[in-house]
């Protein structure tokens, strides 16, 4: 329509007689000539820029929002939501709406977070990383850990099974058939996994476990493994035969830090894929289901890889102590 409205002035036509042939205004008419006589066929092509609605919230309100968003709770309650916001300060919900996410703000999230107290915290990360990026020679590097308490749930009915449109659907009532402890060293170098499963998590069992892994890796390799505070991997009964085990050699990892131990990244995998829904009526059952996933892990596994050096890590956790203001 701009376009024949300029080919038609160009024949030299009036603007009333232009108007009356595409069916527009006159004004539309004058506008669109002027617009192609100031920038051409650029002038065309798009509307000039409109200076939209006025605001009709002040800048000061917005911060009074923001203000409270950050530093107020409402009565009785622990965060504000956009209704409580709305109604406290005069807006309509969608503009608090508008504000929180013009200033990523995000009350209604809550996530976890803990920092380790342990003293030779700095000396234990520097050591574990160290072990992840340049493994020594002529040894293994072995994760170490137990998932205990994985509970044998039978649902007190059959699983709904997917379909088009509609999740997988189970019961949430269920029926308790025992508990097993899996432990499981993961191989740093080509992410395999020795597992084995025992009714409980005691130094005995640990050493057991010890005793396994001895069993499945190379006699003229030296033995590391990463492993928590747990009481088990310190008890008595561990440590003299760790003094007849010399090839072997424990790392702990500091005190509430078991992000640095990537064996329980391989749990959540095992969590996610077969423990979470499964169905088992028996231990044996929750047993066998364990041993074959770690037999199909350990047919093609995947090495997991540590990226982060010590100086990075140390140097994240100094800054979000320094944005929560703890001492320590």
């Amino acid at each position: 329509m701009r376009a024949r409205i300029v080919l038609l002035a160009g024949e030299g036509r009036a603007n009333r007689a232009i108007a009356g042939q595409l069916s527009v205004s006159r004004p539309t008419v004058i506008l669109w000539r002027g617009r192609f006589a100031t920038d051409g066929v650029k002038g065309l092509l798009k509307d000039a820029p409109r200076p939209g609605r006025r605001k009709k919230i002040s800048a000061e309100r917005v911060q009074q929002v923001v203000e409270a968003t950050l530093h107020t709770t409402p009565p009785g309650e622990t965060h504000w939501s956009v209704r409580t916001m709305a109604k406290a300060r005069g807006l309509s919900r969608m503009t608090v709406q508008r504000i929180w996410k013009q200033h990523r703000l995000q009350p209604h999230r809550l996530e976890n977070f803990t920092f380790s107290n342990d003293p030779r915290f700095v000396e234990k990360v520097r050591d574990v990383v160290g072990l992840y990026l340049n493994p020594p020679e002529h040894a293994l590097v072995l994760s170490v850990d137990e998932k205990s308490q994985i509970q044998a749930l039978d649902r007190t009915q059959p699983l709904l099974p997917l379909r088009p449109g509609i999740p997988a659907r189970q019961t949430h009532d269920y029926k308790r058939h025992g508990t097993t402890t899996l432990f499981a060293a993961l191989s740093m170098l080509d992410g395999k996994v020795i597992g084995e499963c025992m009714p409980r998590h005691r130094g005995k069992e640990f050493v057991r476990f010890l005793k396994t892994i001895d069993a499945q890796t190379p006699a003229d390799l030296d033995l590391h493994l990463i492993v928590d505070n747990y009481s088990t991997h310190k008890s008595p009964q561990v440590k003299r035969w760790l003094a007849r085990h010399k090839r072997f050699h424990l790392h702990f990892i500091p005190t509430s830090s078991s992000w640095l131990n990537m064996v329980e990244r391989w749990f959540g995998q095992i969590t996610q894929k077969r423990i979470r829904r499964g169905t088992f009526k028996s231990v044996p059952q929750l047993i066998e289901a364990i041993t074959e996933y770690l037999r199909i892990h350990n047919s093609n596994p995947k090495p997991l890889v540590w990226t982060k050096d010590a100086d990075m890590i140390l140097a994240k956790i100094a800054r979000c102590k320094g944005a929560l203001g703890t001492p320590h």
